[in-house]
């Protein structure tokens, strides 16, 4: 018999950003990496003889959880990769599921419906994985493996290991990140013992993961959306001075106007299905020759806040820029807007400058970009 702990991976940038990550292989983040300590030591006693992975790179930081108690080595394996998502890798859920509602569906509800030219299907991810599985798990009879892979895949395991129909998706859940499914193989025979366990997490005081509405995005014109825009702008300026004395909607429309002209993407309008909640400023040509991304402007209605929304307008600045080459992002703040500062802070941004002026001091602050492009 051989004891087998399945594990998916921890949080990358696509659970993060609402994006899909089938292939494409992105970072882990820093509640990933949290997790991953957690997921380190519910494995600190447990006696381990293999651990399998995934070749990429958010599987296989997962898995030196499980390796680096007893030293293991973490055995790749490409087929247990995610599904291949084709022309919709890197792809905002929010966009896709506005652009494609039906296929959305498909791929969450009715997995076996889901075809989209250029992408695996679940039968076949199902295909390649499953005998992979068996192959591991007659190899190592009586001993104990850890396997690490991905949320379809898992899926796609499960569904095989208990011979239930892939469309059963109430008893078929995407399991969450680190998530861990206890599983015995014997006699060619799976059974399961518990599945898609995250008690690690809560034992360290790390917050599963939870569904949250994936905004979507569209370019906009901002002169001709110039309502909406210099109302945006000028609630930012109210959080940042106290009032709008002193805000000038003329002079940051006719700079929204230039960025437009520059890249007709650079200019972005956020919405929660068909309700406007934010909008995304970027100056591609500031910085420019230094590699630098400037954000002019990242606004979100107030009921949106400190709710997880905020990343994901920062997701398409970090995508967009990094797909230019961009070393880093950089923008301004308000030294005495203090909830800007904590947001930014969160995601990595830190202060590199000041500039003392009428209304007060502007902090400039910046944020490398990994070298990973988002295509």
């Amino acid at each position: 018999m051989t004891e087998i702990f399945l594990i998916r991976h921890t949080q990358a940038e696509g659970n993060l950003y609402r994006m899909m990550q089938g292939h494409w292989d992105g970072d882990v983040t820093a509640t990933g990496w949290r997790q991953i300590e957690a997921l380190a030591e519910r494995f600190e006693n447990v006696h381990l003889d293999a651990v399998y992975s995934s070749d990429l790179y958010r599987t296989r930081m997962t898995a030196t959880a499980a390796a680096r108690h007893q030293n293991l080595e973490i055995r790749c394996d490409r087929r247990f990769r995610e599904v291949d998502l084709g022309p919709w890798e890197t792809g905002f859920f929010g966009n896709l599921a506005h652009e494609y509602p039906e296929e959305i569906k498909a791929f969450i509800s009715s997995p076996s419906k889901w075809k989209i030219e250029g992408a695996e299907t679940y039968e076949q991810v199902r295909d390649r994985a499953f005998p992979a599985l068996v192959e591991v798990a007659a190899k190592h009879d009586g001993e104990t493996i850890v396997v690490v892979s991905h949320g379809v895949t898992i899926r796609c395991l499960m569904s095989a290991i208990l011979e239930m129909d892939i469309d059963e998706v109430d008893r078929l859940p995407i399991h969450g990140n680190t998530s861990v499914s206890h599983i015995f193989y014997e006699n060619g025979k799976f059974t399961v013992d518990y599945d898609n366990d995250q008690s690690h997490l809560e034992k360290m005081g790390i917050p599963k993961w939870y569904s949250r509405t994936s905004l979507r995005h569209e370019a906009i014109d901002p002169v001709a959306h110039r309502e909406y825009y210099t109302e945006c702008y000028r609630q930012t300026w109210i959080a940042a001075h106290g009032s709008d004395l002193s805000f000038s909607a003329g002079a940051y429309l006719e700079h929204a106007a230039c960025h437009y002209l520059a890249d007709r993407e650079s200019v972005l309008r956020f919405f929660d299905e068909d309700t406007p909640v934010g909008v995304l400023d970027m100056d591609v040509l500031r910085g420019k020759e230094d590699g630098i991304g400037w954000i002019s402007l990242l606004y979100l209605c107030p009921d949106y806040r400190e709710k997880g929304y905020g990343v994901q307008l920062l997701a398409r600045a970090i995508k967009k820029y990094a797909n230019m080459g961009r070393t880093c992002l950089r923008l301004n703040v308000a030294e005495s807007n203090a909830a800007a500062r904590a947001f930014y802070k969160k995601w990595g941004f830190e202060e590199i400058g000041e500039e003392k002026g009428n209304l007060g001091t502007l902090l400039l602050l910046e944020r490398k970009l990994g070298g990973r492009k988002y295509v």
